[in-house]
């Protein structure tokens, strides 16, 4: 199969890029679920061809059954596997929580809050380990101070991007991309355990995200280093009823 070319030297990929280069190479051979096979510790579930996915089974739910993730021959199923390679601790519990709500209530139309918000953060979300003025601004929305005034303290802070949907997306850069990133601050160090820990269903349920457009942070994007880039309201959008600063 051939998958697109991914640039390994973006740095939203560095936790992904020592497995990633490797299984990219055989899974042109081979297919994405062979691939992943050949690196994957026993932590992680085997990867297996979505065929191995029975018509009318919870995909979620046959994961948690069989301890398989059906795989695809595609870019998105390929960085969901980086993820599982990456951070199994996190996407088991993503998995388990998943699994319990489909026990309890079925697979319907509406997922529900709680499913709604583990597909979100496995899709398109991200978590930041950084200073406090980070934090308030981030959830404040105030780009400004984000990226411009306190643009120094990105240097004491670590974002990391853990949805597949949002690396796959960003294959192909462009400003608008923005990822959800968790309402935490136990995350000091942005580890596996550490994340695990902090997907409590009940604060889950409350979609405690802040979006963050990816290409603002400092280092991820040549022409941020203009404090211009940052005036484009289609973008760095203000929480409602704030209003543009400056208007």
């Amino acid at each position: 199969m051939n998958l697109p070319a991914v640039d390994w030297a973006q740095p939203w990929l560095a936790p992904y890029r020592v497995h990633g280069e490797a299984v990219a190479q055989t899974a042109r051979q081979a297919g994405v679920a062979s691939a992943l096979q050949t690196v994957k510790p026993s932590s992680v579930p085997d990867f297996v061809r979505q065929d191995a996915l029975p018509a009318g089974q919870a995909y979620e739910a046959h994961i948690f059954q069989t301890r398989t993730v059906p795989t695809r021959d595609n870019l998105h199923d390929f960085f969901n596997g980086l993820v599982w390679l990456a951070f199994p601790q996190t996407k088991r519990r993503l998995n388990e929580l998943q699994a319990a709500e489909i026990e309890r209530n079925g697979v319907a139309a509406v997922r529900g809050p709680l499913r709604d918000a583990l597909t979100l953060f496995d899709e398109n979300g991200a978590v930041l380990d950084a200073p406090p003025a980070l934090w308030q601004a981030l959830v404040a929305r105030d780009w400004h101070t984000l990226f411009v005034a306190q643009r120094g303290l990105w240097s004491e802070a670590r974002l990391l991007l853990f949805g597949h949907a949002l690396l796959e997306k960003l294959v192909t850069p462009r400003k608008p991309i923005t990822a959800h990133v968790l309402l935490t601050h136990d995350l000091t160090g942005v580890d596996d355990v550490r994340m695990a820990r902090a997907l409590d269903a009940r604060e889950l349920e409350r979609k405690p995200f802040a979006p963050l457009p990816v290409l603002g942070v400092p280092g991820w994007c040549e022409e941020n280093e203009a404090a211009s880039f940052y005036d484009d309201p289609q973008v760095f959008r203000p929480l409602p009823g704030r209003g543009i600063p400056g208007a």
